[in-house]
C-alpha cells in the first residue's frame, strides 16, 4: 500500500488557538487547540527546533508523524489508534495534530478507583481493546515498544487509544507465513514492505460492562505526573549476533516495562509488546508493577531473575499475566501466533472480539465538562515567543509515585 498517496493536510498555525497546555516535556509541548472557524478541539504536539533538549527529537517527531500517516492512510482507520489530523513544519517548529482524548490516561483512571485498582471485568475490557490495537500495529509491521498506562488514553466514547509512537520501530517480514522472521529496516537500510491490513472489521452490539464507581476528582488536585523513566534509545548491536537481522537491537522503553531481552541486548521483536502488556495487566490488578526496585539496577535485576508475585488463588487472569511475563520471548504467549494466541486464552472466553467497538457503556465515560472547549485562547507561535515560565499543569496528571527514576522526561 502506498502510504504517501493521501498526505494529511498542512496545518495553519495562524488559524489555531491554544486553550490549554496538555503536557510539556523535553521533547516538546502538547496543546489543546481549536480552529478559529470551528470549536472542534484536537491535541497539537509541537517540537520547537531551536530549543529542543534532546538531539534525537526532530528525528523521533518525524518518525511519529510517519507512523500516524500510515495509520491514517489505511483504508479502514483503526478505532483504538489515533489518526493524523494534519502536520506543519518550518524553520522553528514541527507540529502535528491528533484527536483529543478528554478521558485522560489509564493511570489517572486507575487512581480514581477504590483501592487504585480495576476489577477483572474492567481489566478484561481494556486489555481486549489494547490487544486489538497492538494486533493492528503488528500486522502493519510496527512494534510499539512503549506500552504503559500513561500512553493509553480514554476517548470521548470511553474506548481507548494508544498514543506516542516515537519509540516504535518497523520490522519487515522476511518469510511469508512465518510471524517470527523480521528485519529491522532502520538497521539494514531496507525500506519496510507495506502490508495489507489483516485485522478483522468490527461489527455491531456487545454486552454491557459494569461501570466502576468513580472517586471524587478532588483526589487529583496537587498530584504530580508520573515520572515514568523512559530509557534512552542507545544502540546495543552486537555484530556477531542476529546476522539475519530479524530484530531490533535498540535499547528503549520505560524501566518497569522493559522486557528481559531488551535488557540483555539480545535483540527483540513483537514479543516485547506482549511482555509490556503483562506488566500493564499486573499493575491494573494490583496497583503496582511486578518488578519495581529501589533503583534502575535493582529493577532490571528483578526483571531478569525474579518471578511476579501473585496474591490469592490462581485464576485465569493471573495465568494470563504469568504467560505474558515469560522471560524467554520464544515461550511467551503471543510469540508464535501473535494476538490470536492471546485472544484464545481462557480469560477472554466468551468475549465477542468482532463486536468490541460497539460497546455503548464502557467502564468509564468522560464527564461532559471534560469535553467542552473554552472560547478564546492564545496563538501557538505567541506561546513560544513569550513564554519562558514554569510549565503549566498537565492534562492527564499521573498519580503513580512508583516511577521516580527518571532518565528522560517523556513527551
Amino acid at each position: 500500500m502506498d502510504t504517501n498517496k493521501t498526505p494529511p493536510p498542512e496545518l495553519d498555525l495562524d488559524n489555531l488557538r491554544a486553550t490549554k497546555v496538555l503536557g510539556k516535556g523535553a521533547m516538546g509541548t502538547v496543546f489543546l487547540v481549536h480552529h478559529t472557524s470551528h470549536n472542534q478541539p484536537f491535541a497539537l504536539k509541537v517540537v520547537e527546533k531551536s530549543s529542543t533538549a534532546h538531539h534525537h527529537a526532530d528525528r523521533r517527531a518525524r518518525h511519529e508523524i510517519s507512523v500516524l500517516r500510515r495509520l491514517t492512510a489505511a483504508s479502514d482507520q483503526y478505532p483504538f489508534l489515533p489518526h493524523l489530523i494534519g502536520s506543519y513544519e518550518n524553520e522553528e517548529f514541527i507540529c502535528w495534530g491528533i484527536p483529543y482524548c478528554p478521558g485522560g490516561d489509564l493511570n489517572v483512571l486507575r487512581h480514581r478507583q477504590n483501592d487504585h485498582v480495576f476489577s477483572p471485568a474492567v481489566i478484561r475490557f481494556y486489555l481486549a481493546e489494547i490487544i486489538c490495537a497492538l494486533e493492528h500495529l503488528h500486522h502493519q509491521g510496527i512494534v510499539y515498544r512503549d506500552l504503559k498506562p500513561e500512553n493509553i488514553l480514554v476517548q470521548q466514547s470511553g474506548h481507548v487509544t494508544l498514543t506516542d509512537f516515537d519509540l516504535s520501530r518497523d520490522l519487515v517480514r522476511l518469510k511469508p507465513g512465518n510471524p517470527n522472521f523480521y528485519s529491522d529496516p532502520e538497521e539494514d537500510n531496507n525500506k519496510p514492505e507495506k502490508k495489507k491490513n489483516l485485522s478483522p472489521k468490527h461489527n455491531r452490539n456487545f454486552t454491557r460492562f459494569v461501570i466502576p464507581k468513580r472517586r471524587n476528582d478532588n483526589v487529583l488536585k496537587g498530584l504530580k505526573k508520573a515520572k515514568s523513566a523512559r530509557v534512552s534509545p542507545v544502540n546495543r548491536r552486537n555484530p556477531n549476533d542476529f546476522l539475519t537481522n530479524q530484530r531490533s537491537n535498540s535499547f528503549v522503553g520505560t524501566e518497569e516495562y522493559v522486557a528481559p531481552e531488551v535488557i540483555r541486548g539480545d535483540g527483540h521483536e513483537f514479543a516485547v509488546d506482549w511482555w509490556a502488556l503483562g506488566v500493564l495487566c499486573y499493575e491494573m490488578l494490583y496497583g503496582t508493577t511486578p518488578f519495581k526496585g529501589k533503583n534502575r539496577k535493582e529493577t532490571f535485576r528483578k526483571i531478569l531473575l525474579t518471578d511476579p508475585v501473585f496474591i490469592g488463588k490462581p485464576n485465569a487472569l493471573t495465568d494470563l499475566i504469568g504467560k505474558l511475563l515469560e522471560k524467554d520471548p520464544t515461550r511467551r504467549i503471543g510469540y508464535r501466533k501473535g494476538a490470536y494466541e492471546i485472544k484464545e486464552h481462557e480469560f477472554f472466553k466468551g468475549l465477542r472480539w468482532d463486536l468490541l467497538t460497539e460497546v455503548l457503556r464502557p467502564p468509564f465515560l468522560p464527564l461532559r465538562e471534560e469535553t467542552e472547549v473554552t472560547e478564546g485562547g492564545i496563538d501557538v507561535k505567541e506561546y513560544f515567543q513569550k513564554l519562558k515560565l514554569p510549565p503549566s499543569p498537565l492534562w492527564s496528571p499521573s498519580l503513580d509515585e512508583c516511577r521516580d527514576n527518571v532518565s528522560l522526561t517523556e513527551f
